[in-house]
């Protein structure tokens, strides 16, 4: 039994398109011969006294996925990594040991930490056989939620990525801002991430196709099964910590009550029948059974035409309402508060355009690839910005910046009503998105990019650097 796959060069445009079934050009995935086994959560390394130490060893490992054999690339051995669990305000060592052929790097997702030596600076690589450990101060505000680590390195980061160097991270606290009964229910991290697996039980790494079929996995597990009792509520996080592929999820018989977007508590929770998770994005949500036990309930992403790739619907996980039933709980109306940059003072405006040469799988900003010896911004420390944000494709483009969020203040021209900030939006075909940003705590060296893994490594991706507010 081969896994069939997916990853690498498309995307685009709309949510609808092919929500019944699949294109031509992109087949059903071919299932593994393992499925139906009850959801694993990942394993857990967690802080303890402020500190958080976790070494990962990065190798390719022979896994098995869904009863398949396959050559993967690995942190501690596993295709579906250790969550790390931290809390605002800790003291975070991340040591990568290099069992690699080829360098390697960490970027940890949507973390609001330094990127300079030794914080998230994806700018170094850590050479074959050598290691490196990251130091990371989470600011004691920090916000809580769902964010993730990966491979960063550049050229090749949608071929680790792809091959699974990927995992989880919970930044505790948003139980403390809910209700206690709330609190209390049952919480599940699901990462979502595809594989592709050859007739040889490789993983392709070179011209890697997102539009080809693909198996896509929930914690590393074929279809696995979430055991629900009737009228339960439970906290899901939701994080898509794949190379290239989006996702439209749906509960058919349920909906998304949102609680946190990439880390950020939502001022005003929202229901939602779906969720679009482009490469990077975050979801905290509460989901409820229905009272009844009820038919249909099941976790699925929806057909998705991105302009470029054309995905049809899976399903992603089964979810089983059985037993007795529970009392369903009241959902908050709100979960935090957040600073409208709307009333902020700008210190900027700019423009960038995010554009292609499809054909020839290059990508670029401003008209410019990607070159880690060129400062693209610079901007000053402890201001906001307002940046507009053009797609000249046909196809989406997934913009996410490191270290600082943002707000979204309007899309295609029109008043954008956020409820929190965030560190990814889709940028809609041949429209633009205007974000403000604030560039707090920390100085040094990052960048924003399209979040398309293939996109950045072949130079849809500039540099930004905070400086103090004399140098700027």
């Amino acid at each position: 039994m081969v896994l069939a796959a997916a990853c690498g060069n498309g995307d685009g445009g709309d949510p609808g398109g092919s929500a019944s079934g699949p294109s031509p050009s992109n087949p059903p995935q071919t299932v593994a011969a393992e499925t139906g086994d009850p959801l694993v959560d990942p394993p857990v390394i967690a802080s303890s006294g402020g500190t958080l130490q976790a070494t990962l060893n990065v190798a390719a490992t022979d896994v098995s996925i869904g009863g398949v054999d396959v050559t993967a690339q690995t942190y501690n051995g596993s295709y579906q990594p250790p969550t790390l669990r931290m809390r605002p305000g800790d003291h975070v060592e991340i040591t990568i040991v290099n069992g690699l052929d080829e360098g390697t790097n960490l970027h940890v997702h949507g973390l609001h930490v330094s990127p300079v030596n030794p914080g998230d600076n994806v700018l170094i690589s850590i050479a074959a056989g050598e290691s490196y450990t990251y130091v990371y101060d989470l600011p004691a505000d920090h916000a809580p939620g769902a964010y993730w680590y990966h491979s960063h390195e550049h050229t090749v980061s949608e071929a680790q990525v792809f091959a699974g160097l990927s995992g989880t991270i919970v930044v505790e606290g948003l139980d403390e801002l809910l209700p206690a009964e709330l609190a209390a229910v049952t919480h599940h991290t699901l990462g979502l991430k595809d594989v592709q697996i050859s007739d040889r039980g490789t993983i392709p790494s070179e011209n890697i196709d997102s539009n080809a079929a693909t198996t896509r996995l929930v914690n590393g597990q074929v279809q696995p099964v979430i055991a629900m009792r009737p009228g339960e509520t439970q906290i899901w996080g939701l994080a898509n910590t794949g190379a290239d592929i989006f996702y439209r999820l749906s509960l058919g018989g349920a909906s998304f009550t949102v609680l946190a977007e990439d880390g950020n508590p939502v001022a005003s929770t929202r229901e939602e029948d779906e969720l679009v998770l482009p490469p990077g994005k975050r979801f905290d949500v509460a989901v409820q059974a229905p009272a009844d036990g009820g038919d249909g309930l099941a976790l699925s992403t929806l057909g998705y035409d991105q302009g470029g790739d054309q995905y049809p619907e899976v399903l992603l996980a089964s979810v089983d309402v059985a037993g007795a039933p529970i009392e369903p709980l009241a959902l908050p109306t709100s979960v935090g508060t957040f600073e409208d940059l709307r009333d902020a003072e700008v210190a900027e405006t700019r423009h960038f355009a995010f554009s292609e040469e499809d054909a020839e799988n290059k990508f670029f900003i401003n008209g410019k690839q990607f070159s880690h010896d060129r400062v693209d911004t610079t901007v000053a420390l402890g201001t906001v910005e307002e940046w507009t944000i053009a797609n000249e494709s046909t196809e989406q483009h997934p913009f996410h910046i490191h270290v600082d969020d943002f707000q979204v203040i309007s899309v295609n021209g029109e008043d954008y009503d956020a409820d929190g900030w965030q560190d990814t939006v889709i940028l809609p075909p041949g429209g633009e998105v205007v974000i403000r940003l604030a560039f707090r705590d920390f100085t040094g060296k990052f960048v924003y990019h399209c979040h398309i893994l293939n996109h950045e490594d072949n130079g849809m991706m500039g540099v930004v650097e905070v400086v103090d507010d004399q140098a700027a």
